[in-house]
């Protein structure tokens, strides 16, 4: 392949580039199948495996915050030792934890190769993202980014569904464990693949490796989730709260750090000049508080679906169908040019109208209780899925509108770890309010009032957006 790239002279001419954007999108599709599929098996899971509740909540936020202290580096490892290299090991690295996933015998097990998947994947998925950079030219760009909008949207659609039947199908009677070992096929795909088509690309300059960088914020954001969801079954002893105390404090340490590595002129992981941009800021407390106000309301429609109405996984992976196809809806209709021509007004919209949908689910789960019907949730969940995508088809390009070119880099690896870092904290926080309020008021009113919750993050998320500038980076788009 290196061959080819050097005889060329212009890695756009290279003839199998489109072969390999099929391959790079395949660990698109594992990654998002992965992210999705514990939401709807995890109350299967946990009946097989044992354990307590809060494994449904770490089987989510075990994968996501790993995914997320993966990306502040996984990119940057592409740039040292080779991005095909970086992706084979990642993809083959992935592959062989969905098959431990799959093989796991105890709530621990599962645990932690979950985390061994996120940490896999945040290595595979910047390799692909920035290859596609260096095989296209400006104009093919558009149309090999243009193949992630329908497949993540397929994606979304499919997950819960395709989880749903195959714990219900039980298959060989693997039950639960065909939703990891489906995984199989696709990675050794994008393993051969990667090593037959995808052509080696190295920056001219490589970067060093923070290592201690990654460290403070591994242990910042254990520090944050893990109080959030085992605190309600260790009883919410004091020592709890100070290890969320001592999360914020991790932080801190970790942005004063980075600020002096850079005084220093060594490689940080974020760029600390990044935090004096009130786009950038604003941008990331609003993500944090909008994706995980997404991720915790996934999980509390399927617990309360499975647990508290009895649904089968196949029939609350169909019952989420209205949502998916509301996602499509809107990012078809923000990708007609409603993005260029409303930039953050469009985001705020869709935000209003998630949290106006959010109501409405609420008050249909208190209306109608046990008789709840898939139908019953059309009204609220397909303009939900609406205003998901009027909201996140501009969020990534207006935030990055506020910042200087040659911060761009730095602060999309950030975004996308924030992104993975609030779906997490949404994980244990509306999971945790949700199995708090179960013993006493019952599987209705616990799900009316996680959902509440959510509804309070979507408004102050919507808030803090007209801190975003107004429109998206026009070359972004």
């Amino acid at each position: 392949m290196q061959a080819v790239i050097e005889e060329t002279r212009d890695p756009t001419a290279y003839r199998w580039r489109w072969v390999a954007l099929a391959v790079i999108l395949a660990v698109e599709v594992m990654d998002l199948l992965d992210s999705l599929v514990t939401t709807i098996a995890g109350p299967s899971i946990q009946q097989e495996l044992g354990g307590s509740l809060s494994l449904i909540q770490w089987l989510g936020a075990a994968y996501t915050l790993a995914m997320a202290i993966g990306l502040l580096t996984g990119g940057r490892l592409g740039d040292i030792f080779g991005r095909r290299r970086m992706f084979v090991i990642g993809a083959a690295g992935f592959t062989v934890a969905s098959l431990w996933c799959a093989l796991a015998w105890s709530p621990g097990v599962l645990i932690a190769a979950r985390g061994v998947q996120g940490l896999f994947g945040a290595l595979m998925l910047p390799q692909g993202l920035g290859m596609i950079k260096q095989m296209f030219s400006p104009r093919d760009q558009v149309k090999a980014f243009g193949a992630f909008g329908p497949v993540m949207g397929l994606g979304a659609v499919g997950g819960p569904v395709l989880a749903g039947w195959l714990v219900d199908a039980d298959y060989f009677g693997t039950g639960w464990r065909m939703i990891f070992l489906i995984n199989l096929p696709l990675g050794i795909f994008a393993v051969a693949g990667a090593l037959r088509f995808l052509p080696e690309f190295r920056n001219e300059r490589t970067p060093r490796l923070d290592l201690a960088g990654v460290g403070l914020a591994a242990l910042g954001g254990f520090l944050l989730l893990y109080p959030l969801v085992q605190g309600r079954e260790l009883g919410w002893p004091a020592w709890i709260f100070v290890l969320l105390a001592a999360g914020l404090a991790v932080f801190g340490l970790f942005a004063a750090y980075e600020a002096r590595r850079d005084r220093r002129g060594l490689d940080p992981l974020v760029t600390p000049s990044l935090f004096r941009k009130r786009a950038f800021t604003s941008g990331m407390l609003v993500g944090l508080v909008f994706f995980g106000a997404l991720m915790g309301t996934g999980l509390i429609s399927s617990l309360y679906l499975q647990l508290g109405l009895g649904y089968s996984p196949l029939k609350a992976g169909l019952s989420t169908l209205p949502q998916a196809a509301g996602t499509m809806i809107g990012f078809i209709a923000a990708s007609a040019g409603l993005t260029e021509r409303y930039g953050r007004k469009l985001l705020i919209t869709g935000t209003v109208i998630m949290a106006a949908a959010t109501a409405a689910v609420a008050w249909i789960v208190q209306s109608t209780g046990t008789a709840l019907t898939p139908y019953h949730l059309i009204a609220g969940l397909l303009p939900l899925g609406i205003g998901m995508g009027l909201a996140m088809a501009p969020f990534f390009n207006i935030v990055l509108a506020g910042v200087d070119d040659e911060e761009t880099g730095s602060a999309s690896g950030a975004m996308t770890s924030m992104q993975q870092l609030g779906g997490a904290f949404g994980i244990a926080l509306l999971g945790t309010i949700f199995f708090n309020n179960v013993p006493g008021a019952g599987f209705s009113d616990a799900a009316v009032r996680s959902l509440l919750i959510a509804l309070v993050m979507l408004l102050v998320a919507g808030g803090l957006s007209f801190l975003l500038p107004r429109h998206p980076r026009p070359e972004a788009e």
